[in-house]
């Protein structure tokens, strides 16, 4: 069977609505939080899908993080190998990094449910599931487009939001995995500051999660299904 690793950097940012069609493509699950003892041991090569989810922390705070230093060391010779690779908002800010590329807080935070702009190399791609489909939102951190990419999609508020290097590594800052997890609830509760500052409020984005979540989850399973379709060997 083949095999699919989560990386998970905190433990309310999980795979969420990806992991049923992760399933269904035939792959056993597993996961790693980073605070494990064996997680600076794993080769990263090995599993034949990696995901790895979001996070608080920013790719330039290794100091304050060190395991960032030993991960991006081994995502590094993973991309390279041109490995399955998906990242989802840290995740994709880590593959960005670990492809060359130089991550930073951006000038604001985008909090909320708004669809992405899909553009023209991605019209034929998995990400057309996501025309005009409002979908979550929350960062502050951004990155410039490592080299050999393809830019797939952006919003209003960032214009790096989705890129892929081939069939097999691509990197999704919104989360198109979040509208039905109950986990959505321990986000607000650990970061009430971000929807303030990105001019939101608490009920507001509560109503917006029970409006938009459904769909924005549905269509990011179509998303992970094609994508994992058409991964080469």
């Amino acid at each position: 069977m083949k095999t699919a690793l989560i990386i998970r950097h905190v433990p309310y940012e999980g795979v969420a609505g990806y992991r049923a069609p992760i399933e269904a493509a035939g792959y056993q699950v597993d996961r790693i939080d980073v605070t494990d003892p064996r997680f600076s041991l794993l080769d990263l090569n090995e599993p034949d899908l990696l995901i790895m989810m979001g996070g608080p922390m920013g790719v330039y705070e290794q100091d304050r993080y060190p395991w960032i230093t030993c991960q991006l060391r081994r995502l590094a010779r993973r991309l390279d190998a041109g490995r399955p690779t998906l990242g989802v908002c840290f995740g994709a800010q880590m593959m960005a990094a670990a492809l060359g590329a130089r991550v930073y807080p951006g000038p604001e935070k985008e909090v909320g449910f708004h669809p992405v702009r899909i553009l023209e190399a991605a019209r034929n791609s998995p990400l057309r599931h996501l025309e005009d489909v409002p979908i979550l939102h929350w960062h502050g951190d951004t990155f410039e487009l490592p080299d050999n990419v393809e830019l797939l999609a952006s919003s209003h508020v960032y214009a790096h939001q989705a890129f892929r290097r081939g069939a097999n590594l691509l990197a999704l800052q919104f989360h198109a995995e979040m509208g039905e997890d109950p986990r959505f609830d321990a986000w607000i509760e650990e970061w009430p500051g971000s929807v303030i500052e990105a001019g939101g409020d608490e009920s507001s984005l509560r109503a917006a999660h029970d409006r938009h979540g459904p769909a924005a989850v549905a269509a990011g399973q179509r998303v992970i299904t094609d994508w994992l379709d058409q991964l080469e060997a």
